[in-house]
C-alpha cells in the first residue's frame, strides 16, 4: 500500500509555478485573479436574475464584453468594471493592494 504525502497549497504552487516574484508564478497569479473576477461578476449577475444581455444594457456595454469578462478575459478597463458594478449590479467596487 503506497502512502501519499500531503503538501499544503502554497508548497504545491511553489513547485508548479515557482516562488512568488518569479515570472511564471506572477503570470499564474494574474490569470487566477482574472478568473476569480469573472466568476464573481457572473455569480452577482445570476443572483440578481439577469442575463448577460440585460447586464450589458444596464451599464452601457455589450453582451460580448460581459461574456469575455466572465470567461476569464483580462485587460478590462477599471472605469468599465466600476460602471458594470455600480450601474449594472448596484454595487460598489473596493480594491485591495498587497505589497
Amino acid at each position: 500500500m503506497s502512502k501519499t504525502k500531503i503538501i499544503d497549497f502554497d508548497d504545491h504552487l511553489n513547485s508548479e509555478y515557482g516562488d512568488r516574484g518569479t515570472e511564471s508564478r506572477e503570470a499564474f497569479e494574474e490569470g487566477f485573479e482574472a478568473f476569480r473576477l469573472g466568476i464573481m461578476l457572473q455569480e452577482l449577475r445570476k443572483n440578481q436574475g439577469m442575463t448577460q444581455e440585460q447586464l450589458a444594457q444596464k451599464c452601457g456595454t455589450t453582451k460580448t464584453y460581459i461574456s469575455r469578462i466572465e470567461n476569464n478575459a483580462s485587460d478590462i478597463r477599471l472605469s468599465t468594471l466600476m460602471r458594470i458594478i455600480r450601474e449594472g449590479l448596484g454595487g460598489h467596487l473596493k480594491l485591495n493592494v498587497e505589497v
